[in-house]
């Protein structure tokens, strides 16, 4: 961990809730959740101290690391999208994309030849109302056909994509709303494609990036510093209770809603500027250490 004020630490103390993100903070290169790190978060929650994960990843993708780490409480997922007590299922907020941004991307994708997902409620909009069904999945991700990117989302987050249609998908008599999308491409098609959605769109969508090679398009509002917010009045937490951690672009909104922020070595360079303290790359359980010689 990097030399860092004891009387810094010490401003940690006060701490009751650490708002994590999943990839590149808390877990380990290949998406695994290591022992270090499960251990420091169950120390963590044995104290007391609330973990609330802030992900771009799927209420169903996130389950298995929420179980894993025993938290229990508010989980934020599609960046803010989807906002839900776990493991009652009780949805605190749901916030969804209209038909026109999701139906401009897709001509955008494939005018391009860009590879283009999108996540819809199961069955319709009442999965994400009141409290969510037992099992199941909560979501279904769409893409018009399989290519590599599919094949390399699925190995990266366990979610299997369906092939068909977006454009009919989205004129479907039962569509309520996309939950989020993203365009999966090499940095430099992403740096071409976002300020064309940024221009039509303005305001009216939040686009960020949680790799650097996921684009996503959500509903305006959306973040993960918003996310947060919903999780915080949940659990009457103040600002200086609450540390927030991540490593992209889609981590700054929790940092402007958390009194503490903090960011591994492999963050992107806005996100270790923005971040308050810093700590060793996620590959070496940075976070693990960082939460040892800080509040256990």
């Amino acid at each position: 961990m990097e030399k860092q004020s004891g009387a810094a630490f010490a401003a940690l103390r006060g701490v009751k809730a650490l708002a994590l993100d999943l990839d590149g903070t808390v877990l380990a290169p290949g998406a695994v959740l290591r022992e270090r790190t499960l251990k420091a978060l169950a120390c963590c929650i044995g104290k007391g101290i609330r973990v609330i994960f802030c992900t771009g990843r799927s209420l169903d993708s996130t389950e298995q690391f929420r179980r894993a780490a025993g938290a229990e409480g508010p989980v934020v997922c599609f960046n803010g999208a989807i906002v839900a007590d776990m493991p009652d299922g009780e949805i605190l907020g749901a916030f969804f994309l209209e038909r026109e941004t999701a139906e401009f991307c897709v001509d955008i994708s494939r005018r391009e030849n860009i590879y283009y997902q999108i996540y819809f409620p199961a069955r319709n909009s009442a999965a994400f109302s009141g409290r969510l069904p037992p099992g199941g999945s909560r979501e279904i991700l769409m893409a018009d056909s399989s290519r590599d990117e599919a094949g390399a989302y699925r190995e990266h987050t366990g979610v299997q994509a369906i092939f068909g249609d977006l454009t009919q998908a989205l004129l479907s008599p039962d569509f309520s709303g996309c939950i989020k999308s993203m365009f999966i491409a090499p940095p430099e098609t992403i740096k071409k494609i976002r300020p064309e959605i940024e221009e039509r769109f303005g305001d009216s969508v939040y686009v960020t990036q949680s790799s650097p090679v996921f684009l996503e398009v959500l509903k305006a509002g959306v973040s993960k510093g918003a996310g947060l917010r919903i999780a915080m009045d949940r659990l009457a937490l103040k600002k200086e209770e609450v540390l927030a951690c991540g490593d992209e672009e889609n981590d700054l909104p929790m940092f402007s809603i958390a009194g503490f922020s903090a960011a591994p070595a492999n963050a992107r360079e806005q996100v270790l500027a923005a971040a308050a303290f810093r700590f060793k790359d996620c590959a070496e359980e940075g976070l693990a250490e960082f939460l040892e010689n800080t509040l256990l």
